[in-house]
């Protein structure tokens, strides 16, 4: 029977850069292995093709025979022997190829362990601390200047007793008898294609390849307790609701001196009693009486540095807003300020006594009281569109 085309059988084009055809190849090989199709024998013919196929295209001098010879060429250079018929069996695939197999994670141990070739994974297991998350609450002055906030967390600490060991004064370690120190154990198993091995974490040690001999008596051999810390963060400018920060290595302590998990800051603002915040600029409304409107008027508005004098124009309408520049909150990790939004509100009175009344009444007629706005005057529109731009 004639062969196949290898760029055909791997489902890649003459195209195809060498990344390509590895991944073609793991995934015709996760498909067909004989892990997945026991006494399948059409699945293992398959399984021998896709093997054949990369042998050739993976290497570049091959390959370059192959695309001009064609399945002659591919012979002449060494290469493609035959594995559908016979000229290589199983563990000489898997011995060839088992780094590809080991990284697929099938099976738990691997591809091809027991075949003679297949790398595997070893050594001590390493624990991991479990992360931590908390939540920090920050006024606008702070968000404003970044600031360094000191936290006591309730959180597993290294126990002082043992140092973090697990073992108790004086005592020492000894080497795992199941595992002999790898911290793994290997079961190998019979099948109709050979022998088959699979790894897996030690049951004796939980993996770490050692026994303590006489557990510490304040963590029990764990070499972590619960306790209070105090944790000191450094929460840059800028930061905003919701905000999350990590902090590597201050979460819980791992069980005999592993990795510590991370403390993870969730950001939370506290609301300000005259700024409001959109995004990286701040807003606040102004107040000012009909006169002051007419008249023009010196105020008082506050700002993240305290308050400040500001100058309002006389004629200045309500709805009229004034941009202060740079007066806004930094953009994290950045030079870049919002600016502040000062939002002028004229108050109309709600109650007038009889000479109020009186003087407004004489006003109603005057010439320069009749509504007279003019192209200057902008839009609620108009206003909007200054808002966001």
């Amino acid at each position: 029977m004639a062969k196949r085309d290898y760029y055909e059988i791997l489902g890649v084009t003459r195209n195809s850069d060498e990344a390509e055809i590895k991944k073609a190849y793991r995934k015709m090989a996760v498909k067909f292995h004989p892990d997945k199709n026991p006494g399948d024998k059409e699945a293992e013919e398959k399984f021998k093709e896709a093997a054949e196929a990369y042998d050739i295209l993976s290497n570049p001098d091959k390959r370059a025979k192959y695309d001009r010879f064609g399945h002659q060429g591919a012979a002449s250079s060494g290469g493609g022997g035959g594995y559908g018929g016979g000229g290589m069996n199983m563990e000489d695939i898997f011995s060839q190829f088992g780094d590809i197999f080991g990284q697929s994670g099938f099976g738990g141990g691997g591809f091809g362990g027991g075949f003679g070739g297949g790398q595997q994974q070893q050594g001590r297991r390493v624990h991991k601390g479990t992360n931590l998350r908390i939540k920090v609450k920050l006024t606008l002055e702070e968000i404003a200047t970044g600031v360094e906030k000191k936290i006591k967390v309730n959180k597993f600490i290294p126990c002082k007793t043992c140092t973090g060991t697990g073992a108790d004064k004086g005592s020492s370690f000894t080497t795992c008898g199941t595992c002999k120190g790898a911290g793994r154990v290997t079961r190998i198993t019979n099948t109709i294609l050979g022998q088959m091995q699979t790894a897996s974490t030690c049951p004796t040690c939980d993996g770490e390849g050692r026994i303590i001999a006489s557990k510490c008596k304040v963590c029990s051999g764990d070499g972590i307790v619960r306790d209070e810390e105090v944790i000191s963060i450094n929460i840059p400018a800028g930061v905003g609701e919701g905000m999350q920060l990590n902090v590597a290595g201050r979460g819980n302590a791992a069980p005999r001196g592993g990795i510590a998990g991370d403390l993870l800051v969730s950001i939370e603002e506290v609301e300000h009693s005259d700024l409001k915040r959109d995004g990286n600029n701040l807003y606040h409304d102004c107040y000012i009486s009909f006169a002051d409107a007419a008249l023009g008027t010196s105020i008082e508005i506050p700002t993240l540095e305290g308050k400040a004098k500001f100058k309002i124009d006389a004629g200045t309408q309500s709805g009229k807003v004034y941009r202060l520049r740079g007066k806004g909150l930094p953009e994290v990790n950045s030079y870049e300020r919002g600016d502040l939004l000062v939002d002028v509100n004229v108050w109309t009175p709600q109650q007038l006594s009889v000479e109020e009344r009186q003087i407004l009444e004489g006003l109603k007629t005057a010439p320069n009281f009749a509504p007279q706005p003019g192209k200057k005057e902008k839009s609620f529109f108009d206003r909007m569109k200054e808002y966001f731009h």
